[in-house]
């Protein structure tokens, strides 16, 4: 009896190590042939915007380093939920990827908690593509040079001045709230379903008083002077704006940019996902890529997976009292 139960225990452990040899070759057989088809990328950005204009220029070398055309799904609504409930809902086979904005691991979690899906639980993180500081620009026409003088103008006249926040709870409104609460003013926010342009065409009228966007929206008005910008929401200065200052001059540790990632929906292969960070990386490496991204206004930042996790949290962190005093005031 004791020989037989033995005898069952010895088939039993068999056939587990036979299964997992199984699967470990079916996965490194998946793993080398990935990809063998085109790869799709959600973004939650309309065609032309700038996130959409990112992904492309990502895209196209990704591709190419693959082995496949990767093809732009664009999803825009609902503040990047369409594109996130799409992108959470795909086959975790690395064969439909998502590049989100910040708003989506940001705002998505901290303004929208009926959200039926929860990130980044709900994805696996490939890699990081890069971050646009936020410009804060004024009309010249408000008198103004620098920070500090908004800041001081916006406390002599509390209520008085305005700022474009192009949707609630975007980059634009979070920016706009954390620099009223740092500096302690109160500026009015006006919401702009138009976005930037729409923004733009106030502030020339002379019904906004600041703007703030990232630099591919800002450029031309910057360049063409009816537009001044007084400060970068990077934590220093940038190099191809060595003479504009950073915020966080003036106010300590302010910090104010979009970014964005690429990640997989969760449950897809260790092995899928480290070779598409690995192409990633070498991508948002080439200078060329730099060069191109650069003119967007956005900068590369390569992230291995664990970083890009530990990245979100930490954003998250910093934008949880911003996004708790927007949600107390609709």
């Amino acid at each position: 009896m004791v020989q037989a139960t033995m005898r069952v225990r010895l088939l039993q452990l068999v056939g587990a190590c036979l299964l997992l040899t199984c699967s470990f070759v079916q996965a490194s057989a998946q793993t080398d042939t990935y990809p063998n088809k085109p790869l799709r990328i959600i973004t939650h950005s309309a065609a032309g915007g700038a996130p959409d204009v990112m992904l492309r220029i990502v895209g196209d070398r990704l591709g190419a380093l693959l082995g496949q055309q990767v093809v732009v799904l664009n999803q825009p609504g609902a503040g990047g939920a369409v594109a996130a409930r799409a992108a959470a809902s795909a086959a975790p086979d690395g064969y439909t990827l998502y590049m989100p904005a910040a708003s989506a691991f940001v705002t998505l979690a901290g303004l929208q908690p009926n959200l039926p899906l929860e990130v980044p639980r709900d994805f696996t993180p490939i890699g990081f593509v890069g971050e646009q500081p936020m410009f804060l620009t004024v009309t010249p026409e408000l008198g103004i040079s620098s920070l500090q003088e908004f800041i001081a103008l916006a406390k002599k006249q509390p209520g008085k001045l305005s700022y474009a926040a192009t949707g609630r709870g975007t980059m634009t409104h979070l920016t706009g709230e954390l620099l009223k609460s740092r500096a302690g003013i109160h500026v009015l926010a006006v919401p702009y379903t138009g976005g930037a342009p729409q923004a733009l065409n106030d502030a020339l009228g002379g019904r906004l008083s600041m703007v703030i966007e990232g630099l591919s929206a800002l450029s031309g008005s910057i360049q063409g002077g009816s537009m001044k910008a007084i400060a970068v929401g990077s934590p220093e200065r940038l190099p191809d704006f060595p003479d504009l200052p950073a915020a966080s001059e003036v106010l300590p540790g302010f910090n104010a940019r979009g970014w964005a990632a690429l990640v997989a929906p969760v449950g897809t292969p260790d092995a899928i996902v480290n070779k598409v960070s690995d192409a990633l990386r070498r991508v948002v490496g080439e200078t060329d890529v730099q060069k191109k991204l650069a003119v967007t206004g956005s900068y590369v930042r390569p992230m291995t997976p664990a970083e890009v996790m530990a990245f979100i949290a930490a954003d998250q962190q910093m934008w949880r009292p911003v996004l708790e005093q927007i949600a107390a005031n609709p």
